[in-house]
């Protein structure tokens, strides 16, 4: 299914009133908290891809609040390498808990 098959969703009115109230409830960018920094959210993104998927799409437990920078570099860099969160902690390791290295199998 391609992007184009499923666009149209975001235009619904149950999408539009969804956003809204995960705004309302979580205003701030998840990423940008989790770097210190308190930033005003505008984009409510789904954490794990939905492509097309209509449970995944309206499950409100697959939101998260991202400030557009976050939105447009780190998240689609994670989509891109399949994994969901790019980075490091301050010891170096990576913060994704799906990691390889957090599963055992890193090395």
């Amino acid at each position: 299914m391609s992007r184009d098959d499923w666009h149209y969703l975001y235009n619904r009115k149950a999408w539009k009133q969804l956003r809204l109230d995960h705004l309302s409830k979580e205003p701030l960018c998840v990423f940008c908290q989790r770097d210190g920094k308190l930033t005003p959210a505008t984009v409510v993104d789904h954490i794990k891809a939905h492509k097309g998927n209509l449970d995944l799409f309206f499950d409100a437990n697959n939101l998260q609040s991202l400030c557009k920078l976050h939105h447009d570099s780190t998240k689609q860099k994670a989509e891109l390498k399949q994994v969901n969160y790019i980075g490091c902690d301050e010891n170096g390791l990576p913060i994704d808990p799906e990691h390889p290295f957090n599963l055992g199998r890193g090395g």
